[in-house]
């Protein structure tokens, strides 16, 4: 009798778990096909998503009082005794009134959030210069000899710079083994955040530390014969390994290019978190003899490439990543008029979501919590049936 009435708690455990698992599926499927064109959609109260937060206290409520639940009928007896007494009680229902309810929480907030999709494009005319920050994402970089580990403390001070900028174009290249273009260089600062956000040591096929290569790449995303002034920012923590980034931050140089550096870590060896999934294992990295590899900054690596691309090196610290000096070097460079093409008009989506938040809270307003009659004569058939 135990098992079966195991297996109806985790049968509503299971639909609970199913529903996140759905949510999440569908909130993936819907960035795959909104990405192409991320710069069409936009929040007009963005501020409402902390609302969202409410959302794992709910799971939380919910397993908290299906166990105290749990825990009290089975005081009063064994399953299949209380299935007598109280014929219409149901593990199942309250899971799924729960879903109903935490289904119409989360649309209601996407609802207050209004969403919107750009309907007007407009030319407009800017006047700034053109940034590719180079990010490193090497494992090197999970280091937590900066608060609370050095990509995280990297891509903190981006954020904030990206909300320095005015009318200035951004992009973002990443590297580690091998560079790539994460972000083409755009005035849509939106959707520099939303891909900042997607960026951690494990999307990188390969590790290692080629700032050469992501000098290079860099280069390339500009637009050479645009006037504007061109500024790279390495991020890293200097332990290159793959090539010769001092050539390529000359070669830069000579296109009227400069290569600024940051130098993320201290210049004491500490050691390597291991992260599974985003989540930290607790253990550490270790080499083939079984010695925990230790990572150091090397400010001479970043000074010297700083030199060679006529810019500036910074130490980044727990209260200053450096990018607010480099951005007052920036300032120095000249600005140029750049064409760029904007949504002038947004289209309100808030109705759907409104729809579907006030259709689940319905559901959950009419499904009841217990068993209804008509499936108790259900059961009471099928017992007879069995019995015959």
């Amino acid at each position: 009798m135990a098992t079966t009435t195991q297996y109806r708690y985790r049968s509503a455990l299971l639909l609970v778990l199913a529903n996140e698992a759905l949510f999440a599926v569908l909130a993936g499927v819907f960035l795959l096909f909104i990405m192409p064109e991320l710069s069409r959609f936009r929040f007009g109260r963005p501020e409402m998503a902390w609302g969202l937060v409410v959302i794992p206290f709910t799971l939380l409520f919910f397993w908290a009082a299906f166990y105290w639940r749990q825990r009290l009928l089975q005081r009063w007896g064994d399953y299949p005794l209380i299935a007598r007494l109280i014929p219409n009680l149901s593990v199942t229902f309250p899971a799924v009134k729960f879903v109903l309810l935490r289904n119409a929480i989360f649309f209601l907030i996407v609802a207050l959030m209004s969403p919107q999709s750009g309907s007007k494009l407009m030319e407009v005319k800017r006047e700034g210069v053109d940034l590719m920050i180079a990010l490193d994402l090497s494992n090197s970089m999970k280091a937590e000899d900066l608060s609370p580990n050095r990509l995280e403390s990297a891509k903190r001070a981006i954020s904030q710079l990206i909300e320095k900028l005015n009318q200035d174009r951004l992009g973002i290249v990443v590297f580690a083994g091998q560079p790539f273009v994460q972000l083409p260089i755009t005035t849509d600062y939106s959707a520099a955040k939303i891909f900042l956000s997607t960026i951690d040591t494990e999307i990188m096929p390969t590790q290692g530390t080629a700032i050469g290569a992501a000098i290079e790449l860099a280069v390339e995303s500009f637009d050479l014969e645009s006037p504007a002034g061109k500024a790279i920012v390495v991020i890293s923590d200097g332990e290159n390994h793959e090539d010769d980034a001092l050539k390529a931050a000359r070669e830069a140089a000579e296109l009227g290019i400069q290569v600024h550096t940051i130098g993320m870590g201290s210049s004491q060896g500490v050691p390597i978190p291991v992260y599974r999934k985003g989540r930290k294992t607790g253990e550490y990295r270790k080499d083939q003899n079984g010695n925990a590899v230790v990572t150091q900054l090397n400010e001479q690596m970043l000074l010297d490439i700083a030199r060679a691309g006529k810019g500036v090196y910074v130490q980044a610290s727990n209260a200053n990543a450096g990018l607010g000096y480099i951005f007052e070097e920036m300032a120095k460079l000249e600005k140029a008029e750049i064409d760029s093409k904007v949504f002038a008009d947004y289209n309100d989506h808030f109705q759907y979501f409104l729809a579907l938040a006030l259709g689940f809270l319905i559901l959950d307003l009419v499904f009841p919590a217990r068993k209804p009659d008509w499936a108790l004569h259900l059961n009471v058939l099928g017992t007879n049936s069995k019995n015959a």
